[in-house]
């Protein structure tokens, strides 16, 4: 069986688990289970604290797992990304006292807290920069404050958080990070499998089925709005002037398409959801 690394808890474990169930696979029924067997598609979840799962793919310990790009990079595994699931975004950024930092160069010397050590020394070392870094678990922005730190290194979504401490975000991003797909190994069987599967969902998320009747004089133009990712599907109908068009589109777009398409001249514009995809 494929022995795949499913985070137990936190952000990224209900959407983790939403994607392989529409991926057709089986994981636990109770929420206590830590391990979770799907015979009849060969493989075997584990479910792991997300911090903990890029060390047991990087150690062959299980083949697959899913957890975020940052903690990939700060556990030093040596498991690498196989592909993006496009979730759990998050951005880290550097953030201090109001005024006192403007470059990465200020905090040459100083003492720095985050939550991600690994992730922040790497990233430091590539600008020649030596701080002393103060390791927390979750709650960093007080660290300033309590005086822990001088500085901290963490996530930002809006930043208020950060500025109801008194910090203000300085320097370059550390990282842009998502859920990501790991292995150490690149021919595991099954593998394939489920990063097409996976990869299916995705596409399924992102895009739209959408059918449209169009004068078949304005069927060039119609098409220059609605490409399609290889070309769209075009039937003939019952009256010769006229042709029935299916064409997938971004699901973000689509409400821009289809009022484009309308003031074209097209009509009986329908959108279907798509549940899954192979491309």
């Amino acid at each position: 069986m494929l022995r795949i690394a499913v985070p137990n808890k936190g952000s990224l474990s209900e959407t983790a688990a939403q994607m392989l169930s529409e991926a057709g696979y089986r994981g636990r029924r109770d929420p206590r289970d830590l391990v979770a067997a799907d015979p009849s598609n060969d493989v075997e979840f584990f479910y792991l604290r997300p911090r903990d799962i890029a060390t047991y793919v990087g150690s062959g310990a299980l083949d697959v797992g899913i957890t975020g790009r940052d903690l990939l990079l700060d556990s030093g595994s040596s498991a690498v990304e196989i592909a993006s699931l496009d979730f759990g975004d998050s951005t880290f950024r550097f953030a201090g006292p109001a005024g006192r930092f403007s470059s990465l160069s200020d905090l040459t010397g100083l003492r720095v807290a985050t939550s991600y050590p690994g992730l922040v020394e790497t990233f430091l070392a590539g600008y020649d920069v030596t701080v002393t870094l103060v390791p927390l678990d979750g709650a960093v922005e007080s660290a300033v404050q309590l005086g822990v730190a001088d500085a901290v290194a963490d996530v930002v979504s809006t930043g208020t958080t950060l500025r109801k401490a008194g910090l203000e975000i300085f320097g370059p991003v550390i990282l842009e990070s998502t859920a990501v797909l790991i292995s150490s190994h690149t021919e595991k069987p099954g593998l394939d499998t489920l990063l097409r599967r996976l990869q299916g969902v995705l596409v399924a998320r992102q895009y739209v089925l959408m059918d449209y009747d169009i004068p078949s004089a304005l069927l060039d133009a119609a098409c220059e709005l609605a490409p399609g990712i290889e070309s769209p599907t075009v039937s003939s109908l019952h009256d010769p002037d006229w042709v029935a068009v299916r064409v997938m589109i971004q699901r973000l777009d689509m409400n821009n398409v289809m009022d484009s398409l309308y003031a074209l001249g097209a009509r009986a514009i329908l959108i279907t959801t798509i549940h899954n995809a192979r491309l």
